[in-house]
Parts: C-alpha cells; sequence; structure tokens
C-alpha cells in the first residue's frame, strides 16, 4: 500500500499521511453500478484515506484539469480523499451519502473537470446530490 505524507510548514507540528483506500475504492464501485452511473469510469478514481489534515471536511474531489492531461498525456483522472478522522466513523448510509456527494461533483463527460457547488441554471448543486441520495435510497429496497 502506497503512503504519501505533506508537513506543514515551519513551525507546525502536525502532518498529513495518504494512503489507498481499497475500501473506498469497493463501496465508490458498488453505488456506480448499483446506481447504473455508466458515464463514471471507476478505473480512472483513485481514492485515498488521509489522516491529520486540519480541514472542517469529511472527503474531497480532486480532478486531473485538461492541462494536466495535455502534459502528462493522461486521460481524465479523479481523486476521492475521505478525512480518516471524520469518515471512518460514519455509519454505512452515511458513508454512502459522502461518496455520492463526491460523484455529483463528476460532470457527465466525465472529463477532468468538477463541477462546484454554486447554482448553475434553475438547480443548485445540493438539488442534485438530494437526487443522487433520493435514488440511492430507492434502489436500496
Amino acid at each position: 500500500m502506497r503512503r504519501f505524507t505533506r508537513y506543514l510548514k515551519k513551525g507546525k507540528s502536525a502532518h498529513v499521511n495518504w494512503e489507498e483506500a481499497p475500501d473506498v475504492n469497493a463501496r465508490l464501485t458498488s453505488l456506480v453500478r448499483r446506481l447504473k452511473f455508466n458515464w463514471i469510469k471507476t478505473a480512472n478514481i483513485y481514492c485515498a484515506r488521509s489522516q491529520g489534515s486540519s480541514t472542517r471536511a469529511i472527503a474531497r474531489i480532486w480532478g486531473l484539469s485538461r492541462i494536466w492531461q495535455l502534459a502528462l498525456a493522461k486521460k481524465p483522472y479523479y481523486i476521492i480523499e475521505v478525512i480518516s478522522e471524520r469518515y471512518d466513523r460514519l455509519g454505512e448510509m452515511e458513508k454512502d451519502k459522502i461518496l455520492l456527494h463526491e460523484i455529483a461533483h463528476i460532470p457527465q463527460n466525465f472529463s477532468g473537470s468538477l463541477i462546484p457547488h454554486i447554482k448553475v441554471g434553475k438547480r443548485s448543486f445540493s438539488h442534485k446530490v438530494d437526487i443522487l441520495v433520493a435514488q440511492y435510497l430507492r434502489s436500496r429496497l
């Protein structure tokens, strides 16, 4: 398992550790299959777990922008990072909802870009997440 560490600025004592999260990847793959999100290429999503981050977030998504894709000759890629201190203590359904929120940031053209939390057109981002969660809850019945 690969581990990465980022040290904070001089004078700060904490550091962030990242490691691969195969359990999150399996959960994400299961959600994508169950909900038939055919545009999401799970092979191009790397799931990581971080420890020691000072963020208030439970999870984050990172996209490989078009300029990086061109420079590195890579296809679109995403990283879903879960913050261990917050994510790991959640129940199973809450974990799924968090992952659905991160999936909602991925556009249907799977371009490497991210959909922001702002309102676009008539619908807000939270409305999109609500639709995904409702679809998920129906699939559990």
